[in-house]
Order: C-alpha cells, then sequence, then structure tokens
C-alpha cells in the first residue's frame, strides 16, 4: 500500500504497511480502485455532459463514492467491496448515456471489477497513487485536486442529506476527474484545474450552509454544557446535523439525552436544534481522544461521519455506524430508523446529574455581522489590533499544542475566530471580552470556513480594502481532505500570508511547494512566539 492523502502519514512520506489512521492494506487497495473506477465513471459522464446527457443517479453516485474515500470514513472491505460493485454498474451507464466517442479512451473507461474479493485487492494494488509514471510536479498537483474534490464531496453528500444539490458541483467533478487521465494535460492545467476546485468548493459550503440555515435557521451565540444530565445518553460524533435532527425527534419523551461529540458541537447554536430540550451538551474533545473517553460514557455512541478510529472492547457493542461511514464487526445503521441505538441507550446505565463548564458556539456569519457597527467601532478605537482565525483540522501527531499556545499568548486586544475540531485545543480557555464581543467566536463546523470567508469580505468592505490588507492572519492546522479543499478556496480567493501545520503535505513536492511561496506566500507554523512576532511586530 500508498498512502499520503492524510497529515498523520507515516514517517511524514507515505504510510506503507498500514495506515496511521488505521486503514488495512486491504481496504488502502480497494479505496484506490474505486477512486480509479471513479476516474472511469467521470470520462464517460463528462462526455455524456458534453452531448447536454445528465444523469442525476450517475452524479449523485459519484459523490458518494469519492466522500467513502476520505480519511476516516469507511474502513470495512466488504462495504467497500459494494461500492465497487456499484461504480462498474454506473460506469456502464455512464458509457452508455454517452454513446460513442472520438478520440482515445482512457484504460479507466473500460475497467471492470474483478470476480472476488481477493481480486478485486489486486486490482487496486495495480492502480495505486504511485501506479502511474508521470511528472512528478504534475502527480503532486493531480492528487492535490483529487484531495480538494474528495474534501468538497463530504459536504455535497451532508447538503444532499437535507435536498440540495448543484449541476454546477456535478460538472466539475467529472471533467477535472477526467482530466487526471489525459496524459496531454501538465502541469499549467492541472493549477488552473486547483484554482477552480477552491471555487467549487466554495459553491458547495455556500450551497451546505444554506441547506443548513434554511432548515434550522442562522446559528445563534449559545452556551453549551460540559457537564452531564442525569438519564440516559447517546452520543453523536460526525458533522450530519439531519441524522442529529431525526434521532432527536425519534428520541424525544424518552427520557434520553443527546450529546454531541467532535464536530457536531456547532449544532448547539442552530435554533432548529437547540429547541429539543433533551439535546443536553457537549461530551469529550477532538476525535482522535475517542479511545480514552468513549469507555466513560455510559450511553450508545454513533458517527454520522469521519472522523471514526479503531474501537476497543470497552465501548464496542455500544459504538454504531450510519451514512457511509462503516467499520469491520460494528453496528450500522441502514436509513432513518434508530430503534436499535435507542434499545442500547436505554439498556445501558446513563449518566448521573454532574453539570460543569459552558462554553459558547453560534458565531456565524449572520451573528458576527449583526454586531459588525461594534466590531467596527472596536476596530477604529484601537480596542480591535488584529483578527486571527485559528481552526481547521485537530490530530494526534505532535505539533499541535502550537495552536493551544498561539491562542493562549494572542495579545488582549485581538480576536480569535475558530472553528472545525482544532478549536479543541483552546475553546475551554477563559479568553474574555473587547467591549463585550467574545475574543473566542466559534465561528462553526470545518464547512463553516464559508462564514469566516464571509465575516473576512464584510470586514474587508466595511474598511475599503482587500482581504490581505486586514489585520487578519489566518493560522490552519490540517489533518484531512475537506482541510485541503478549504486551502484551494482560500488561494482562489487570493488570500495570502496563511501559516499552514503541523507539517506540510507530503504529496507537495518542492518545485509546488515553491509556486505556493512565491504566489500565496504560505508558510509553515514556526514557533507561536515567532509567529506572533512577525506577524504583530
Amino acid at each position: 500500500m500508498f498512502c499520503y492523502q492524510c497529515e498523520q502519514t507515516a514517517q511524514g512520506t507515505g504510510c506503507t504497511k498500514v495506515g496511521v489512521c488505521g486503514k488495512q492494506p486491504d481496504v488502502a487497495a480497494l479505496q484506490d480502485l474505486l477512486v480509479y473506477g471513479l476516474k472511469g465513471v467521470a470520462f464517460w459522464a463528462n462526455e455524456a455532459r458534453k452531448a447536454g446527457k445528465i444523469e442525476a443517479a450517475i452524479d449523485r453516485f459519484m459523490i458518494e463514492g469519492l466522500f467513502t474515500t476520505v480519511t476516516n470514513v469507511d474502513f470495512d472491505p466488504a462495504a467497500i467491496e459494494r461500492v465497487l460493485r456499484k461504480c462498474g454498474e454506473v460506469k456502464e451507464q455512464a458509457k452508455s448515456l454517452a454513446g460513442p466517442v472520438s478520440g482515445p479512451v482512457p484504460e479507466a473507461a473500460d475497467w471492470q471489477p474483478a470476480i472476488g474479493s481477493a481480486a478485486l485487492v489486486q486490482q487496486g494494488e495495480a492502480h495505486g497513487v504511485k501506479s502511474n509514471d508521470i511528472d512528478p510536479d504534475v502527480k503532486s498537483v493531480q492528487e492535490l485536486v483529487i484531495y480538494g474534490i474528495k474534501g468538497y464531496a463530504a459536504y455535497a453528500e451532508h447538503a444532499l442529506t437535507l435536498g440540495a444539490e448543484s449541476d454546477e458541483i456535478y460538472a466539475f467533478t467529472h471533467k477535472a476527474l477526467a482530466a487526471t487521465l489525459d496524459n496531454s494535460l501538465g502541469l499549467t492545467d492541472f493549477v488552473t484545474l486547483a484554482m477552480e476546485c477552491g471555487r467549487i468548493n466554495l459553491v458547495t459550503m455556500e450551497l451546505l450552509n444554506k441547506a443548513h440555515t434554511d432548515h434550522y435557521g442562522h446559528p445563534v451565540p449559545t452556551p453549551v454544557q460540559l457537564g452531564t444530565r442525569a438519564g440516559k445518553a447517546i452520543l453523536v460524533s460526525g458533522h450530519d446535523l439531519r441524522m442529529l435532527e431525526e434521532l432527536l425527534k425519534q428520541t424525544e419523551g424518552k427520557g434520553i439525552n443527546i450529546y454531541t461529540h467532535g464536530e457536531m458541537l456547532p449544532a448547539h447554536g442552530y435554533p432548529g436544534l437547540k429547541k429539543y430540550p433533551h439535546l443536553a451538551g457537549n461530551f469529550g474533545n477532538a476525535w482522535q481522544d475517542q479511545a480514552k473517553e468513549f469507555p466513560d460514557f455510559p450511553g450508545a455512541i454513533i458517527f454520522n461521519t469521519n472522523c471514526i478510529q479503531r474501537p476497543t472492547d470497552a465501548y464496542k457493542d455500544r459504538l454504531f455506524t450510519w451514512g457511509l461511514v462503516q467499520w469491520p464487526d460494528v453496528k450500522h445503521i441502514d436509513g432513518w430508523d434508530f430503534s436499535a441505538v435507542i434499545e442500547k441507550a436505554l439498556a445501558s446505565p446513563g449518566f448521573e446529574e454532574k453539570p460543569g463548564k459552558e462554553i459558547l458556539v453560534g458565531f456565524g456569519h449572520n451573528a458576527v455581522l449583526g454586531v459588525a457597527d461594534k466590531v467596527i467601532e472596536g476596530v477604529k478605537a484601537g480596542a480591535i489590533k488584529h483578527f486571527f482565525l485559528i481552526g481547521g483540522c485537530d490530530g494526534a501527531k505532535s505539533g499541535r499544542n502550537y495552536y493551544t499556545e498561539f491562542a493562549e499568548k494572542a495579545p488582549k486586544d485581538t480576536v480569535i475566530l475558530t472553528l472545525a475540531c482544532g478549536k479543541y485545543r483552546f475553546n475551554k480557555l477563559e479568553f474574555g471580552d473587547i467591549g463585550g464581543i467574545p475574543r473566542l467566536l466559534d465561528v462553526g463546523q470545518c464547512n463553516d470556513a464559508y462564514s469566516a470567508v464571509q465575516i473576512a469580505l464584510a470586514l474587508a468592505d466595511a474598511f475599503d480594502c482587500g482581504v490581505n490588507d486586514l489585520p487578519l492572519s489566518l493560522i490552519l492546522s490540517w489533518y484531512e481532505q475537506k482541510a485541503v479543499a478549504i486551502l484551494l478556496t482560500l488561494l482562489h480567493l487570493g488570500i495570502k500570508n496563511i501559516k499552514l501545520g503541523p507539517t506540510l503535505p507530503a504529496f507537495v513536492t518542492p518545485n509546488v511547494l515553491n509556486f505556493l511561496v512565491e504566489n500565496f506566500n504560505i508558510a509553515p507554523i514556526g514557533t507561536a512566539d515567532e509567529d506572533l512576532k512577525a506577524i504583530l511586530g
């Protein structure tokens, strides 16, 4: 196997024996084969679109297939095999839709899934990341595009569960994946596609933001309890708000309290979700601590998206997966009936009453721009000297304490915006306020980078300057492919001077990194003291 799509990749170069994430070699091979097969689907779907032929089932399967290959989503070889079999069928549907084409047909477009599980794994081993011999810089940017597409596919899948989709997203996905099969394209072509991928991710995040706010209202500042209520309990981890809503509906009046975990924390800020009185609070920290924390949760636990890790026997019998998330021998919920989860919660001990600290969430762009006059006044009066966006993915690899230290050492006349699970490095600390404006503003989930962009654009408009001229610095942490998509969006918007860590992507070659440095002044994080001094003087 060879996989280097996440920040924790072994030795900073690539996982070759088993994934640091827990991915086994057979799963890695099957996921590689799925990406290869999806490229074949994309070729035919793109050709069909040239003739004005569109099939929604093909488009939707493409998003589902891509999300399946995102880090910490699907670890079950049997489940991935089912997706691969369907991929072969969908490819034939796309081929039939496209009809005869002029020009060469790439090998992936004629791919057929092998018979038998072992043969599928062998097929996958022949179509891994390193299977094609092309210029390393071209390969680097190709992978950047593919990982960006995987990232926004996750957001597109969440939007789709709420009935929102966009043909613009589907069209680019087919075009870009098909382009990776075209040997006539060079580095400049893929750099252009990478920037367009960033734009499409912005479109996708906007689509998901609208789906969320149309269904649940705009987030509002809301205190979230970190303690526990007496009663039975279910813990929900992931990103999917509709799944949480359905569970809240099905547990009404049953004496079960629902707790969020990880990236579900921002759900408490949505009026349409916080209205449920049994949405009790948030349990635990970011995803990488689950093996230490979940044994202490006395109820049922369910993942609706990444990041799942290898479960221990201490809680595996109380663990469920839903949607595209799967782990071998863990009970999986198909559809919207959560009765099995509810039964497990009712049969478990539940919590005692133990109130704890409260933290604030709900500072999406609508809430922040609602007090924009106070923010602008604070800047003009000199009370607010600088804004920091400190956010992104958390992870287990060393070096992430940098973000805690940076937030702690940020001067008291600065405001910190945060989003995604990287916030857990500092979101329980006390930062105080500036003129009634909290110094720490939790913007939301990783997809709520859209809100952060809207806040930045609004501030730039208010001060009649460009975003790069604002007293704003981006201090980002990354782990998986959604972070890649967001980075590409920032580059598409022309945002410069980003600090990125804890390490730089292994798939970025020195020449590609030089391009990013020369054009966008991207730099790796240093120490908190050094970076604060460089930014603030």
